[in-house]
């Protein structure tokens, strides 16, 4: 490790095969919490590369817990880390992506820089984590969505998680969670904290056979805000769309703030699918489960997917989905 982070701070950069094994290294305790730590420091302080992004991904999958499902199941997931402190607008957008008739396998975990996470949000209404595999599928048959909670299906990062715990500041890892997702869906949409990642995603995504896309709002974001511009990239190349263009109205920062806590929090995940939300918080939910819709229906448009979005919330299909998935 101690030739490896003399490398990184004479900025220069690992290979792909050096960054797998890295991973690899880090998630089997060779390295000490030292050295684990540094190697985490390192990449707040510098852009990640492609090859190196690609080398962690690949030892994650390597070393995870793999789930599969018949169906072509989605994912709809944020790298976290904006430092934005908006409400759950990812999960909540799954169960009424699930509820329009797309199959959500939603890979989560506690919040490491915000004050709820998916997992913290679920955990509060009393689901329960589990890797059984049948379980989870039983979930899609009832629910049209089942929820992965990140360190049951990584159990080699159990080294890592309480140093990034510790730290309390984006990783690396944030940048890796959404790609890393066991069950190996084949439509994903993925919100990132910055235009350079989102554009290294798209890199990536490219060479898989998934339908994508790749968010990120101007302002910041790792989803779509509507507080101004956004750009995507997706399968058929790359845009830059504004909430008028979604026909949705510009939104402020205050208007997506999330809970300091994870009560408060979860007070307004009920609230809006139980049809009691702002109209800002329902744009903010059709704006991202519609970009969901479209990712895996391209071809019938984007207006399409924000109609159904807008339809799978306002009918209360995304409430009924959501207490289906608690139901046992």
């Amino acid at each position: 490790m101690k030739q490896i982070l003399n490398e990184l701070i004479d900025h220069r950069s690992l290979t792909r095969e050096t960054a797998h094994q890295v991973l690899v290294d880090l998630a089997t305790a060779k390295y000490n919490h030292s050295q684990t730590t540094a190697f985490m420091t390192v990449y707040m302080m510098r852009s990640i590369t492609v090859d190196e992004l690609q080398g962690f991904r690949d030892a994650m999958l390597e070393l995870c817990i793999p789930v599969r499902f018949d169906q072509p199941v989605m994912d709809l997931c944020g790298t976290g880390g904006d430092g934005k402190n908006t409400f759950n607008i990812s999960t909540l957008s799954s169960f009424v992506v699930a509820a329009a008739g797309q199959p959500v396998a939603k890979h989560g975990n506690y919040g490491v820089s915000s004050a709820c996470g998916s997992s913290n949000v679920l955990e509060y209404f009393g689901y329960q984590f589990t890797s059984d595999v049948n379980e989870l599928k039983r979930s899609i048959d009832r629910a049209n969505i089942c929820f992965m909670h990140a360190p049951l299906f990584h159990p080699a990062m159990k080294n890592v998680a309480p140093i990034r715990k510790e730290l309390g500041v984006k990783t690396f890892f944030n940048m890796l969670g959404p790609m890393v997702n066991p069950a190996f869906p084949t439509r994903q949409i993925v919100g990132v904290f910055s235009l350079e990642l989102a554009r290294q995603y798209g890199y990536l995504y490219q060479n898989t056979d998934k339908d994508f896309v790749i968010l990120h709002s101007l302002g910041g974001y790792d989803e779509i805000s509507l507080t101004g511009a956004f750009k995507y990239f997706y399968n058929s190349g790359e845009t830059i769309a504004t909430p008028s263009d979604l026909g949705l109205p510009t939104l402020s920062h205050e208007d997506l703030r999330g809970g300091d806590t994870v009560e408060e929090s979860a007070a307004i995940f009920l609230k809006i699918l139980e049809g009691k939300g702002t109209p800002a918080q329902n744009a903010a939910i059709i704006a991202n489960a519609g970009m969901a819709l479209f990712t895996g229906h391209q071809k019938e448009g984007l207006p399409s997917a924000l109609a159904k979005a807008k339809e799978s919330l306002e009918s209360g299909k995304a409430l009924t989905a959501f207490r289906k998935l608690l139901d046992k």
